[in-house]
């Protein structure tokens, strides 16, 4: 069996301290973080998994969490209210949203300070679901340095965003999209595989080299559950490092997403602090 890089092991030790830095902020500056989670109106089982989730992280360490379901025309001036609201810390738009191509201009109406999944054009904060994977890979000593580093998608939620946060630290990176000429070829050439394009199986064993470290950021509905990118027979092998199909990347993005709530909130403490 393969090495697994669970994040779930690692979700624990974030929490506490997470949990520490809320008791503060209330305690001390009286600043009661807050997230609201903007969702559509058709969203399916698959996201209101993710929202529970989400608002069960929040509850266990005392951040409020907020839903509100709306159509996609409606989004905006929710947002512009959340943006004007001093209570709200964070905003974030559950995607996919109805209309797919709406997308970029509903998250870049998001006010930059409370753009806590880093998804819009001037967000102040990393993506959340790429710095999870940073968190991963460095929560088990994996070294990106002199490394061949493959991304299979070039999606605004993972690929797009590890693209500009890896390229600015140097790291060698191919991006593997629907018109690259060489999938195989590239992917055995490399010693890091992230992948997330929501198509199931797209990452076979036969594609993999020995010693690889594959994180499967991939997520698609399938006979009523979530699957991944990578072919399941590619958990067999024991040469290589890979993310479990439950507990990889998500717990820790759920993590860093409230990394980013408190962030905004610790902003708002500092600035009560400087003007009292």
């Amino acid at each position: 069996m393969a090495k697994e890089l669970n994040g779930t092991e690692l979700v624990g030790y974030i929490k506490e301290r997470q949990a520490r830095q809320v008791r503060a902020l209330r305690q001390t500056h009286h600043v009661f973080p807050k997230l609201v989670i903007i969702k559509s109106l058709k969203a399916n089982a698959v996201i209101d998994t993710y929202v529970r989730m989400k608002m069960r992280y929040g509850d266990d360490i005392l951040i409020e969490s907020v839903v509100d379901t709306l159509s996609d025309d409606d989004m905006g001036a929710a947002i512009s209210q959340y943006n004007a609201d001093p209570s709200v810390h964070g905003i974030i738009v559950q995607l996919p949203i109805d209309d797919p191509s709406k997308t970029e201009s509903i998250v870049n109406q998001i006010a930059p300070e409370k753009d806590v999944d880093g998804l819009g054009r001037d967000a102040h904060y990393d993506s959340a679901t790429a710095l999870a994977i940073n968190w991963l890979l460095a929560g088990y000593g994996i070294d990106l340095h002199n490394k061949k580093i493959a991304l299979v998608g070039h999606g605004k939620l993972v690929g797009a965003p590890l693209d500009r946060m890896w390229k600015k630290s140097g790291y060698d990176i191919t991006v593997i999209d629907k018109d690259h000429p060489d999938m195989v070829g590239a992917l055995r050439a490399s010693d890091i595989i992230v992948t997330a394009t929501g198509v199931p199986r797209l990452v076979t064993s036969t594609m993999v080299p020995p010693g690889a470290v594959i994180i499967d950021a991939g997520t698609a509905s399938e006979d009523g559950g979530i699957v991944g990118d990578v072919d399941p027979a590619l958990r067999e092998r024991d040469d290589i490092k890979i993310t479990p199909e439950k507990g990889g990347v998500g717990p820790l993005t759920i993590a860093a997403l409230f990394d980013n709530v408190i962030q905004s909130a610790l902003r708002v403490a500092e600035q009560k602090s400087s003007n009292s």
